[in-house]
Formats: C-alpha cells, sequence, structure tokens
C-alpha cells in the first residue's frame, strides 16, 4: 500500500489520527471518516446505502489519499460540501472537483476565498439531498461568518448525527476572535444545537475525535464563564 492508499475499516472508533479511514453504518447511509494534511483536518464521506450516491464533507488536503478513500468506500461523489473559509479545510477541494465532477456548495458569506465558487449557496434551514439521505444545513455564525453544520438524520433510531465544521469540538467551541464573535457562537451552538437535538447526538468535528452533545451539554455555562 503507498502513502496516498486507504484502508477503509469497520471498526469505527473516530480516531483516524493513523492516516486510516473509518466507516460507521446508519440504517439508511454509512458516515467515512478520514485524517488529512498537516494540521489533522477530517474530511467526511456520507454514502446513501441504496444509490451509492455521497456527500463529501471538506476536501481539507492531500487529494490523492481522499480519492483513494472515494474510490474505495464512494465512487460516485454528487456534491462537495465546504464547513468555512478557512484554507486548511479546501486545500484539496479543486482537485477533488476535477476528480468527481462534482458540484460544490458553502454558505455564501464564506464563499468568496474559496477555490472553487460554489455551485449552490447554503443558507440555515436549507436541506440537500444525496440519494436516499437529506441533510440539514445549519448556520453558525463566530468562527467564521459562513461557518455551516451539516445534520443527518437516522430514520431507523432518529439518531442524529452532526458535522460541526471548527464551530463545535469535544470541550468547547471552535476558536474565535474576540468577545463578540465567541458570544455569537455560543449562542447559535446552543439555541440551534444543543436546544434542537439530545444528548445522543453524535457530533463529527473538523479535527480530532468524536464527541456526543450529551457528553458536553453540562459544560456549557463553563465554556461561558470562560470565554472561550
Amino acid at each position: 500500500m503507498t502513502p496516498t492508499e486507504r484502508t477503509v475499516s469497520d471498526d469505527y472508533t473516530g480516531d483516524v489520527s493513523d492516516g486510516t479511514a473509518q466507516r460507521r453504518t446508519l440504517s439508511h447511509a454509512a458516515i467515512v471518516k478520514t485524517s488529512v494534511g498537516p494540521m489533522d483536518n477530517n474530511a467526511y464521506l456520507v454514502v446513501c446505502s441504496r444509490t451509492g450516491s455521497a456527500l463529501l464533507i471538506d476536501a481539507a488536503n492531500d487529494a490523492d489519499s481522499l480519492r483513494s478513500v472515494v474510490e474505495t468506500a464512494a465512487p460516485r461523489v454528487e456534491l462537495i460540501v465546504t464547513t468555512h473559509q478557512h484554507p486548511d479545510h479546501w486545500q484539496a477541494l479543486a482537485e477533488m472537483v476535477d476528480a468527481t465532477a462534482s458540484p460544490t456548495a458553502a454558505h455564501p458569506l464564506d464563499a468568496e476565498p474559496l477555490p472553487v465558487t460554489p455551485d449552490t449557496m447554503l443558507h440555515d434551514g436549507d436541506r440537500v439531498t444525496v440519494g436516499d439521505v437529506d441533510v440539514d444545513v445549519i448556520h453558525l455564525r463566530g468562527h467564521t461568518p459562513g461557518s455551516i453544520a451539516l445534520a443527518v438524520t437516522d430514520p431507523a433510531d432518529g439518531r442524529v448525527h452532526l458535522f460541526t465544521g471548527d464551530s463545535l469540538f469535544p470541550g468547547g467551541v471552535g476558536k474565535t476572535d474576540g468577545p463578540d464573535n465567541f458570544a455569537s457562537l455560543l449562542n447559535d451552538v446552543e439555541t440551534k444545537l444543543f436546544a434542537r437535538f439530545d444528548d445522543s447526538t453524535v457530533v463529527y468535528p473538523g479535527h480530532g475525535t468524536d464527541t456526543t452533545l450529551g457528553t458536553e451539554r453540562p459544560h456549557l455555562a463553563e465554556w461561558r464563564e470562560r470565554g472561550w
């Protein structure tokens, strides 16, 4: 196996820092997670079980490795969504568009810095569909003006799988550049995520390991008090 080839394991732990890829199976889809680039950026595929159609979330870096995962787990990418404008989340975007011929999408407030102009502008409350998989768009202001999260609900058990970019991590919200943006982000995270979804909701962040809303919920007041 060359350095750019990635195996896809069905033993899902959420820790892909070893340069592999892991697959979690839902009733109607699979979630494939891998880490790329020097900043340990997570890239995710959401693959419809019936059709094989896939959504790629954050073509962050290392296009050769991402192509290897796509070829193994999701040969038909139908949409690439960028969660926000920071360059570590789109270094491989142009190459993945060339490789997959897929349209792209992002929030309009974060679209201008991207190397590929989005074909679709995503707004709070929008829904995109890939195969049989519905994906809800949630705008979270503060880390960047146009950061978004994406929510996929498993129809069998109602559990929500939430891709948060750099807006929510284990242990806190994402980095902000001042108290106003911090308050904006924490307010949005509280009202649009914690108030909407239950504790079983799985959080898939833009870097590092996964968490759940139930794990993080008891610490919201602590985050607000500390200011980051």
